[in-house]
Order: structure tokens, then sequence, then C-alpha cells
């Protein structure tokens, strides 16, 4: 996958996210493994057709799968889309880190420089005229 693809991915799952109904749906297909939208309807206060719509926008994303099993379709989580977006995630955390360690290495060596440069200057006594 290029960095377009992965782009792309990590996008669609944030946007999926976004709604908070949605990341209910996920904690509970988490919790409880695979299921159907009328059991996970029941759990939540929309209707089976609010949740038929958030788990197809969820699937459109690769954070769920429904699958046929008779005359019912059963979702489960799909992890590796959510893998994704934490390394995504934990990546751009180490960048920020990096930059801030950096910002503290610079404020802290301007602080010692003009620590030692007061101590300099102030140190001197000043000489009399003759």
């Amino acid at each position: 996958m290029n960095d377009r693809d992965a782009a792309g991915e990590v996008d669609s799952v944030l946007t999926a996210l976004v709604d908070p109904t949605r990341r209910q749906l996920l904690d509970l297909l988490a919790a409880q493994g695979e299921t159907t939208a009328t059991k996970l309807a029941e759990q939540l206060p929309v209707s089976r057709q609010a949740v038929v719509k958030h788990l197809a926008v969820l699937d459109a994303a690769g954070l769920v799968s429904g699958g046929r099993v008779g005359r019912e379709v059963r979702y489960s989580v799909r992890p590796a889309a959510l893998d994704a977006t934490a390394r995504w995630m934990a990546s751009l955390a180490a960048d920020w880190d990096r930059r801030l360690a950096t910002i503290k290495r610079i404020a802290e060596a301007a602080e010692r420089d003009a620590r030692d440069n007061s101590g300099r200057a102030g140190g001197a006594e000043p000489r009399e005229r003759s």
C-alpha cells in the first residue's frame, strides 16, 4: 500500500469515527463479537435502519464486515484499519515529541546562555576614575 492509499484509509477511518453512534457500535461489536444489526439496535437509542446505515459507513471504512448467516447479516469488527490508523497516530505523536524535545533543548540552552552572560556582566566592579 502506498502513502496515498494509507492516507485515504486513515481519512475514511477518522471520518467514520467522528460520529459517537458509530464509535458506540464499534465498542459493542468489540465486546460482543459477531452480532446482528437488530441486536445492536436494541442497545442503542436509534432504529435498526439507522444502525444499518452506520454499519455501512463503518464497513466502507474497513472497520466492520457483514456476512450472511442464513437469513441474518452478522457484523464483526475488522481491526486492520484501526491498527493502521493507530500506527499513523503513533508516528504523528513521535514526530511531535521529537519537535518538542528540540524546542526544549533550544530553550534550555538559551536559558543557560542568558544565566552565564548575566553572571559575567553583573559580576565586574566598576572602575574608579582618577
